[in-house]
């Protein structure tokens, strides 16, 4: 059934939402554009065309500066060492896609390890379908974190004089990194930039991804510089993901509401035991399973905001359009269903005969013409948004990734689930053990339950649930299953460092901070 919509119509990407479209995401090209956006204030500039015409970039380019830059005096070794040079290159210096594959790979970009990564980059190679542009807004709800990590990814390179600050004992990949972008000249910029104008909808949700960023970079003179960005790494694409499962969760209440302002009911069971067949498995399972059927509705809503910004003429680039929007939408005027009425009848009379018996069918119990136009969209577009919808969050939760929160096994008796990531874990804790005093942090060691408990409150992540009101009325089976949780989630801090309990005192069971923090 061929349904003609017309581009507005078609459009599902939203930015009062979520700015990113429902592809597959590679977190590190989120990273590198991020950093574009950083630099330039939320707007992305434009990549420079080489003089020879040619701004594709390979392997042998880089060589090419290596060997220019040992004849300047800038480094020595790397005639002498050229297939040392090159492992480190791939390894350490360049994201590639299709890596390993001899006639397929080619670089992306460099790795993200400073602000000034993005210069070099093949930008069909790296996109990020405007995931980097989520960041950017939730980073807005703190202006000084976005300023703090914008400096420390500076940290090196001297702006005004577009040179190298040896003074900051920056790590050698990137000091390598660079050396490449010095002669690398910042592309142009050619438009103004509406982020700034929009507030993230889950504004609260913003502020804790601000929070976690700001906690991490107290570590930064303390932890190695490529451990603090592949922590902030693992933030960022947990955040993405926290945050569009709790859109998928709230924006149709949003809708039906009339208000974005929506209790944070939200939460799911993570399994910590690395095992499908676990008796909390089912638990996480459903959980993900309950997300999942839940992106419909989600659709749905969008769709219907998107149909509402048409009626009311307004664009999608201030949030205050988007609270109008909602507020149609609850309350309907009168004149809203001659509008739709002949959106309606401009689709449906371009159907062929036998596809409107169909379409009839499928809204005959749709009350107004704005349902029926919706269903009409739905039809069109409902199924690619779905499936592409369950592709970015499986990519934004790392699934079958130690970064994240989400496993699915190969066969059908192995479903999608929440889980828990001994990488991710490892980067809660070092946030986690951080607590506030005097305006200054400080470092401070926590018990088992305590961290279970700030893990729950903090993200929504339940890992013990017999204290949760949907389990108030559970059977013995999930009461083991909790126990046996518990017992893996130790088993992980066991693996990370954090936690030793060969003392039979209680009081010596804690979660120790690796770096230590105090106040003066």
């Amino acid at each position: 059934m061929a349904i003609k919509l017309n581009k507005e119509e078609s459009l599902f990407r939203n930015e009062l939402i979520f700015t990113a479209d429902a592809k597959a995401v590679n977190i590190d090209n989120t990273l590198v554009n991020l950093f574009m956006l950083l630099k330039y204030n939320g707007i992305r500039p434009k990549q420079r065309a080489r003089s020879s015409g040619s701004t594709f970039i390979e392997l042998d380019t880089l060589k090419k500066v290596f060997s220019k830059l040992e004849e300047e005096g800038s480094l020595k070794g790397f005639k002498d060492n050229p297939d040392a040079a090159e492992l480190w290159m791939r390894s350490n210096l360049v994201n590639m896609v299709f890596r390993g594959n001899v006639d397929k790979e080619k670089i992306s970009s460099l790795r993200p390890i400073h602000l000034e990564s993005y210069r070099v980059r093949n930008a069909a190679n790296t996109r990020d379908y405007n995931t980097a542009d989520q960041v950017y807004l939730m980073l807005g709800a703190n202006p000084t974190v976005k300023e703090d990590l914008k400096n420390f990814l500076m940290e090196g390179w001297d702006q005004t004089t577009s040179k190298i600050n040896n003074g900051n004992g920056l790590d050698v990949d990137s000091l390598g990194l660079l050396h490449i972008i010095k002669k690398v000249k910042p592309g142009f910029l050619e438009s103004n930039s509406t982020l700034n104008q929009i507030h993230p909808i889950l504004q609260k949700q913003a502020e804790l991804f601000c929070d976690d960023v700001r906690r991490l970079l107290v570590y930064k003179r303390l932890i190695p510089r490529n451990v603090l960005i592949d922590y902030l790494k693992t933030i960022i694409s947990f955040h993405l993901s926290l945050y569009i499962q709790k859109l998928v969760h709230f924006l149709p209440k949003m809708v039906e509401s009339g208000n974005i302002e929506i209790i944070d009911d939200w939460n799911i069971v993570l399994d910590a035991t690395d095992n499908y067949a676990s008796k909390v498995s089912r638990l996480a399972a459903a959980d993900a399973e309950s997300l999942t059927n839940k992106i419909y509705d989600y659709v749905k809503s969008t769709f219907q905001v998107n149909a509402a910004l048409r009626r009311l003429k307004l664009d999608k680039t201030n949030s205050e359009n988007l609270t109008k929007a909602l507020k149609i939408l609850q309350k309907k005027p009168t004149d809203f269903e001659i509008y739709f009425e002949t959106q309606w009848d401009n689709l449906y009379n371009s159907l062929e005969e036998e596809d409107k018996l169909l379409i009839e069918d499928m809204v005959k119990y749709e009350d107004t013409y704005f349902d029926r136009y919706i269903e009409l969209i739905l039809k069109a577009r409902g199924t690619y948004q779905y499936r592409f919808h369950i592709q970015l969050i499986d990519n934004l939760s790392q699934k079958n990734n130690e970064r994240g929160f989400m496993a699915q096994g190969r066969s059908r008796k192995h479903p999608r689930r929440f889980v828990l990531g001994t990488r991710l874990l490892e980067t809660l804790v070092q946030i986690l053990v951080l607590e506030s005093r005097n305006n200054q942090f400080q470092t401070r060691s926590l018990s088992i339950e305590e961290l279970v408990s700030n893990i729950r409150e903090r993200y929504g992540l339940v890992i013990n649930g017999l204290n949760e009101e949907r389990f108030a009325d559970a059977d013995l089976q999930t009461h083991l299953a909790f126990k046996e949780n518990m017992e893996a989630f130790k088993m992980k801090l066991r693996q990370i460092g954090f936690y030793n309990d060969l003392s039979d005192a209680y009081i010596l069971q804690r979660i120790r901070p690796r770096y230590e923090l105090n106040v003066q």
